[in-house]
């Protein structure tokens, strides 16, 4: 299989799990303690992998399982 050829099937569901609690990416930072630019590379779908200990914080401070936050989709993501 060549390089990036899964690029874009597992999707971060950030914004909506954010916008669920009327959370904003600068409260969640500090929360969480990652960067916003961190955080931001999640949201944007952009990010490549992430450690267990940022994705135990997410759930705890979001108050959600790891399968609320990620969703896999058979088909890759377009790049805008």
């Amino acid at each position: 299989m060549p390089p990036g050829e899964l690029d874009g099937r597992i999707e971060i569901r950030l914004d909506e799990l954010l916008a669920q609690r009327g959370m904003t990416l600068t409260e969640l930072s500090c929360r969480v303690e990652v960067t916003i630019a961190n955080l931001s590379i999640l949201k944007t779908g952009k990010g490549r992998a992430i450690r267990f200990s940022t994705l135990t914080r997410l759930c705890e401070v979001l108050e959600c399982q790891p399968g609320d936050l990620l969703r896999y989709t058979s088909t890759p993501a377009e790049d805008p």
